[in-house]
């Protein structure tokens, strides 16, 4: 496998969440930072050191609702 790749939410409670697409994988963290060091070590209890993806793609959504 080459890559995975995380949908990466902001949560309403502060913070953010990162699931992975097509494998059970979730995590959260409260900073971006935090959360980088949570999806390495979550993408490394999912799969066998010779299965691991070579790279992990976050891919970030933010919803803002601006009146008028």
């Amino acid at each position: 496998m080459n890559e995975i790749i995380f949908l990466v939410e902001e949560a309403d409670e502060g913070g953010y969440t990162a699931r992975a697409l097509g494998y059970s994988i979730f995590t959260e963290a409260d900073t971006w930072e935090q959360l980088k060091e949570a999806v390495q070590e979550a993408v490394r209890c999912h799969f066998e050191e010779e299965d691991l993806p070579h790279v992990i793609r976050l891919h970030s959504i933010r919803e803002e609702v601006v009146t008028i």
